[in-house]
């Protein structure tokens, strides 16, 4: 029986006022032990565009240096995360805003320079989460909600990928937990047509993976996702789901509307 959710939902229903109501609506009718963790990264760059503030990408990542490491940290630490608290305390759900930093949950080391220097971006070794002080939250009944920042236990914030944050905090606390760590976006779930939104792959375990991937049915976009996912599974998450943030509340139960990846 699953007994914690680790939930981290994509920038597009962050971005999308109407999706984020009825995702955060859904999210805290859950029942039970839930994480959530978020993106934001078009607010973070809206935000520096009005403080002349350039946002600058390589392959589609954020280069992260000094000024921006201060605009992320408040778009996500500050605003973003602080707003989704606040909706979900009007939803009757006893949230916690949090960062990596906070209680010493994530310590990350920054990321060395090889041919990009990303700036003050975090990478996380997953034995250095501190699960037992998460978890001392999540038994006092406790939502915590996780902004993708991470620090080096030197005074310095990082930025950090969503999707890393979720896969780490489930690793962490699988071994306190039946994790299912869920991915919500704005697709129904890994999909054998990129073009056919009904045409969901229902379960994946690691010989249909190897067969998708051989066929080329996978898109370049979902391949770190199932990636991500298989890495969590070997680590000890008992569960991974992809699905529509609609569907999060379902997506909780026996019967998922995504895709389920054992």
């Amino acid at each position: 029986m699953i007994d914690l959710f680790v939930i981290k939902v994509g920038g597009n229903v962050i971005d999308n006022p109407k999706l984020l109501e009825e995702f955060l609506r859904n999210f805290a009718a859950i029942k039970g032990k839930k994480i959530l963790i978020h993106g934001g990264g078009k607010i973070a760059t809206r935000m520096g565009d009005k403080l002349g503030i350039e946002s600058k990408y390589v392959n589609g990542r954020r280069i992260t240096d000094a000024e921006t490491i201060d605009v992320v940290t408040m778009v996500y630490g500050g605003l973003v995360n602080k707003q989704l608290v606040a909706k979900l305390q009007a939803n009757g759900c006893n949230a916690i805003g949090m960062t990596g930093a906070d209680a010493n949950i994530i310590p990350a080391v920054k990321r060395p320079v090889k041919e990009i220097d990303y700036g003050f971006v975090g990478d996380i070794n997953t034995e250095d989460v501190q699960g037992t002080s998460l978890k001392a939250l999540l038994e006092a009944n406790l939502v915590p909600v996780f902004a993708p920042l991470t620090h080096d236990g030197k005074g310095q914030m990082l930025n950090t990928n969503a999707d890393t944050i979720a896969s780490s905090l489930a690793i962490a606390l699988s071994k306190f937990y039946n994790v299912r760590l869920i991915y919500c976006f704005e697709k129904k779930g890994v999909l054998h047509s990129p073009d056919d939104d009904n045409s969901v792959i229902t379960l994946i375990d690691r010989m249909i993976y190897e067969e998708l991937k051989a066929d080329n049915v996978l898109t370049d976009g979902i391949l770190p996702k199932l990636e991500n996912a298989f890495a969590a599974i070997e680590s000890g998450v008992a569960e991974v789901l992809i699905g529509h943030a609609d569907d999060v509340q379902s997506n909780t139960t026996d019967t998922v509307a995504g895709t389920l990846i054992r």
